[in-house]
């Protein structure tokens, strides 16, 4: 099956255990199971910490999404990101991860597993294959990467990586967020896991926390699985019930917000009052030709710069009456954020990882609304900034 049908149908086998027999699955709100017998709590559904039917029918979408054997879905991306590296990493251990990360798992990796379990955290420009080469020691576990990543829109090569990876015998871990499954996938391209915050691109609408992670490696689900049952960060049921409904029009709409973000990119660039505009689409992007190889298509993810401070930043934010100040990113609405003073703004306070991180940048996530309004809403705000 192509992508759009997998997106519908994977992992909902039309089989009923009620006799109704509903197109849309049942949304499985129990917490426990009945049991025909004492004996182990393995033996099919029992708790839904453990396991639950509806979550089940999502994880199997994702992986097949993927192209990954394995998934499971937490409470959050955090949460996801928390239980992976918890089953990879232990006391000494040492991490590489890109210099251009979410503000979290900046936070993740430096404040609480550096400084709290003693796991030594090192960031590399990773769009440098040979500078994460340089970097690995004896103690190395995992090399983090995000491509596009988290507000600069910077590329890695995935494939070069990896085989720096397994020549090291050290995981390759991609956070595929922002590109989602339907214009990357990282397993295919030798990554050994893939995370999402399910809360983006995956759910589409902006009314569901969560986090996944796919992986082909067995042994890698195993104990992932071990460390979820522990400490129970799980998705509910319902919450795998919305982002399962919002990854059937995960096609159609990337496609709209990709389309909007390249000629929103190409308005921006144009503009005397913007100092630079970040979109992997764009000839400009320094690893546009990676993108091209690398992604089928460039996404709805852009930041920009403009001239000035955050005197212009806030002038240009009060002329925009479409495109809401939040952050979060990935839905159908149009979101923008000040990633300096939000996002990532407790990393930039403790001087982790990259700072290039200017008080002028701006993170747009581009939903599919109508793009000439979204464009006259951006020429609304420019307009605020003094000439």
């Amino acid at each position: 099956m192509e992508f759009e049908t997998k997106a519908i149908h994977s992992g909902e086998e039309r089989t009923s255990d009620d006799g109704i027999n509903a197109i849309t699955p049942p949304i499985h709100l129990t917490s426990t199971f009945l049991r025909k017998d004492i004996g182990s709590l393995l033996d099919g559904y029992a708790y839904s910490r453990l396991s639950n039917p509806t979550r089940t029918i999502l994880e199997k979408k994702l992986a097949d999404l993927e192209g990954g054997r394995f998934c499971l879905c937490f409470s959050s991306g955090m949460a996801a990101e928390t239980v992976l590296i918890m089953s990879l990493v232990k006391t000494g251990d040492h991490i590489i991860a890109s210099d251009d990360l979410y503000g979290g798992t900046k936070e993740l990796l430096s404040m609480l597993f550096a400084e709290s379990f003693g796991v030594k955290v090192t960031y590399v420009d990773a769009t440098s294959t040979r500078d994460i080469e340089k970097a690995i020691t004896k103690n190395t576990k995992l090399i983090w990467l995000e491509t596009p990543s988290n507000p600069l829109m910077k590329l890695c090569d995935i494939k070069s990586i990896s085989v720096i990876s397994k020549k090291y015998r050290v995981k390759l871990i991609v956070d595929n967020t922002f590109a989602s499954p339907f214009l990357q996938k990282p397993l295919l391209l030798g990554a050994d896991a893939v995370v999402h915050s399910t809360t983006k691109y995956l759910n589409g609408h902006s009314d569901s926390i969560g986090g996944a992670v796919i992986t082909s490696d067995k042994e890698l689900y195993e104990k992932m699985n071990f460390v979820r049952k522990i400490d129970g960060a799980i998705l509910s049921p319902f919450d795998s019930f919305l982002v399962a409904r919002g990854v059937k029009t995960l096609a159609i709409r990337m496609r709209q917000h990709e389309e909007n973000a390249m000629k929103i990119a190409e308005y921006l660039e144009k503009q005397k009052k913007v100092k630079r505009v970040i979109y992997p689409g764009l000839k400009s992007h320094p690893q546009y030709e990676l993108a091209k190889k690398q992604m089928s298509g460039f996404g709805g993810m852009l930041s920009f710069e403009l001239y000035g401070g955050l005197t212009e930043v806030r002038r240009f934010l009060s002329g925009l009456k479409i495109i809401s100040l939040a952050v979060s990113l990935g839905g159908i609405e149009s979101l923008i954020e000040h990633p300096s003073s939000m996002t990532h703004g407790v990393a930039q306070g403790k001087n982790i990882g990259n700072n290039d991180i200017s008080e002028s940048l701006l993170r747009l996530s581009v939903g599919i609304e109508r793009v000439e309004d979204l464009i006259a809403d951006i020429a609304s705000g420019l307009k605020k900034i003094q000439d």
